[in-house]
């Protein structure tokens, strides 16, 4: 256990109650400490609370007021609340320690973990390394970002751990120390949370800041930004890439994963398509260097299937596919979503975060054309404006007969939005629900 969790008898306020407050509420009671939940929503947007209020938490609703740290010892922070909140400025003005809900997992955790985060491609990999490890016949959970809390998993039973760690909660880390690290990519993500990309890239580096000794770190070669990010790190380096592996590298050799760590072992091949390959590669330079063998990390990706909403593959209509990729919330990751395709017509637009989008520009010759939609979509049009067909569209519904006006025959369209979705969904998961919904109607329309 990582320091252990003494808070009996302290005044614990957790900023914010999605899952990972309402995770660190729950946790921090059961230890003893008096909790008081301070949270943005009215009271009757957070749903039941009788279970929290049953445990001694106290919820106070409609905004983060400056005497709810009274009397408090620590504070832990959910990802919603922005580093420059004036209630976080006001904690760390009075010396309060700040903690995320991730470095209460961390003092819980008794089992060994893998901490795995990056721009993009967290969840897809988080998930394959946890079935690489069961593979090989070891009770593994995968947790964290992902969106099991680390808190929570670290309390239960299973062997080894997963976790997808994001940005904001690594930020607000101490203690977060896994046996094996890994740094997927880093590209400009959000932006309005963290005010920098240096400030963003600093945060994803404490992924390894507590690592040492036989702990090891696994970067990627391809990505020059990440790669920095990585050399900085206190312990063994092991490096993925796509191109055919060096010594002490995962990668390619053609399309059959190979490694080259202690000796060369050959992986097969990886299920899924090319926007898998990346993560397949990492996946297995982390479950090789923690032990996992060889034959379970090929058969698990061998069998390996991708979470919806990442590059799903959701309908078919007059000899065009509708692939939904509505977890590309930003550009890195819809460019990423691209590779491979031809003859595409992309849906992309929402909340920008900050980000430039203008990167898209370089998947143009891929692309038969572009609907845009959302807060971002005046930005997209003039991005794409007299390079290729671009046109505005006020509904998911719109979009998607629109889209399919552009493609061509055997094109794609393809749902890779390079944007956060809450300007017009509740979340990714129900802008990619949407897309599919009106892709299967178009489709049963054409025939």
């Amino acid at each position: 256990m990582a320091g252990g969790l003494s808070v009996r008898g302290e005044r614990v306020v957790v900023l914010g109650l999605g899952a990972s407050g309402r995770a660190a509420a729950r946790v921090l009671a059961e230890h003893g400490a008096a909790v008081l939940v301070s949270e943005a929503r009215p009271r009757e947007a957070l749903g039941d609370l009788s279970d929290l209020e049953a445990m001694g938490v106290r919820v106070e609703a409609g905004g983060h007021e400056p005497w709810h740290l009274e009397g408090a010892s620590l504070v832990v922070a959910s990802p919603g609340v922005p580093e420059r909140a004036p209630i976080l400025e006001l904690a760390r003005g009075r010396g309060l320690p700040v903690w995320s809900e991730l470095e209460l997992g961390a003092r819980l955790a008794r089992a060994p973990y893998l901490g795995i985060t990056g721009t993009n491609g967290k969840t897809t990999t988080t998930e394959m390394v946890a079935a690489c490890l069961r593979a090989a016949g070891i009770d593994a959970r995968a947790c964290g970002n992902i969106g099991y809390p680390f808190s929570l998993a670290a309390r239960e039973g299973a062997q080894v751990l997963a976790v997808e760690a994001s940005s904001f909660q690594l930020r607000f880390a101490r203690t977060f120390a896994p046996r094996v690290s890994v740094l997927l990519n880093l590209a400009p993500d959000h932006l309005d949370w963290h005010g920098t990309f240096e400030a963003y890239a600093e945060a994803k580096a404490r992924i390894f800041a507590k690592q040492s000794g036989d702990d090891v770190h696994v970067g990627n070669r391809d990505d020059p930004a990440a790669a920095a990010v990585s050399r900085r790190a206190p312990c063994r380096v092991v490096w993925s890439t796509l191109g055919e592996p060096r010594d002490g590298e995962v990668g390619y050799v053609g399309t059959e994963l190979v490694a080259r760590l202690d000796a060369e072992r050959r992986l097969g091949r990886p299920a899924g398509g090319s926007g898998l390959r990346a993560d397949a590669a990492a996946a297995a330079a982390a479950c090789l260097a923690f032990g996992v063998p060889a034959e379970a990390v090929g058969e698990a990706l061998a069998r390996f299937r991708p979470l919806p909403h990442r590059g799903e593959v959701v309908a078919e209509a007059g000899g065009v596919r509708f692939i939904d990729d509505s977890k590309a919330t930003n550009p890195h990751a819809a460019l990423a979503a691209l590779e491979g395709l031809q003859g595409v017509a992309l849906i992309a637009g929402g909340l920008a975060k900050g980000v430039d989008l203008s990167p898209l520009l370089r998947a143009a010759p891929r692309l038969a054309g572009v609907v845009a939609i959302g807060e971002a979509a005046p930005e997209l049009v003039a991005i794409f404006e007299g390079k290729v067909p671009v046109r505005k569209a006020g509904s998911m519904e719109e979009a998607v007969r629109a889209a399919h006006e552009l493609a061509p025959p055997g094109g794609v369209v393809l749902l890779a939005p390079a944007c956060a979705s809450q300007d017009m969904f509740r979340d990714h998961v129900e802008r990619g629900e949407r897309f599919r919904a009106a892709a299967l109607e178009l489709a049963e329309e054409v025939g």
